[in-house]
């Protein structure tokens, strides 16, 4: 098993790691919308904040040398379902063609106030 705390995602707001490694497996934490230098929300509405979670995804994956291609499972969590459309638009532009499992869930509240939240598995 291996940490992975990775450069240009922004740091954890809490005692985990970004992702860990366990054979050819990267099981991502979730992320939510930081932008990594000033650690600050991005944006206040869930398309742009569903962008940043993404960016955000890709900079921890990017640190193992994979992508978006290579993730198998995603785990989306709403502050509402009423962003489902909203959010669903981003997620089908940034993965394209590569349709990974997914489960989607309404919460109560996420980190911060954020709207959307977003953790994954990937293969390396």
């Amino acid at each position: 098993m291996e940490r992975i705390n990775a450069e240009g995602a922004p740091a954890a707001v809490g005692p985990y790691s970004h992702a860990i490694r366990s054979g050819n497996l990267i099981f991502c934490s979730g992320a939510i919308p930081l932008c990594p230098e000033t650690s600050e929300i991005v944006g206040d509405e869930v398309a742009g904040q569903t962008e940043q979670v993404f960016n955000n995804m890709a900079a921890v994956l990017k640190s193992q040398g994979i992508g978006l291609g290579d993730v198998v499972k995603t785990t989306v969590f709403l502050q509402s379902m009423g962003d489902f459309g909203t959010m669903n638009e981003v997620y089908a532009k940034r993965f394209g063609d590569h349709k990974p499992a997914r489960s989607t869930v309404e919460v109560s509240k996420l980190p911060l106030g954020v709207l959307v939240e977003i953790e994954c598995i990937a293969e390396v």
